[in-house]
């Protein structure tokens, strides 16, 4: 029986990325082989690790402001473990432009009854 030798670059591309050879190789613009040569141990290229990282959903930006934010499938992950749809953040966004006068006054006077109800639950 012939068993592999996993190493670090094989488990990152197999199981943190979830992808295959094929996709891989698509992905990079490289060969089937070379792919086998990473797994093997040779060193994978930083932009081939980003991209297969944005493939995955495990990595959205470079930025810091989008740490620990992660696409699973059609949903987008939060920090705190929410998951959201597109129609969804685009009916947040709405509901966040709209800023009427009266719901102005509405969430003033909602906060102001929040306030007051917490008062009186921590005594």
């Amino acid at each position: 029986m012939h068993y592999r030798k996993m190493n670090e670059n094989y488990i990152f591309r197999e199981f943190t990325c979830h992808l295959t050879k094929k996709e891989t190789a698509k992905l990079c613009f490289k060969s089937v082989r070379t792919i086998t040569e990473w797994d093997k141990g040779k060193p994978i290229p930083a932009e081939c690790k980003r991209l297969m990282r944005y493939a995955s959903g495990r990595e959205l930006s470079d930025c810091g402001e989008w740490e620990r934010f992660i696409m699973h499938k059609d949903k987008l992950e939060l920090p705190t473990g929410q998951r959201v749809s597109a129609q969804e953040i685009m009916a947040g966004i709405a509901l966040l432009s709209i800023n009427s006068e009266l719901e102005i006054l509405t969430t003033t006077k909602l906060l102001k009854f929040a306030r007051a109800i917490s008062r009186v639950m921590t005594r």
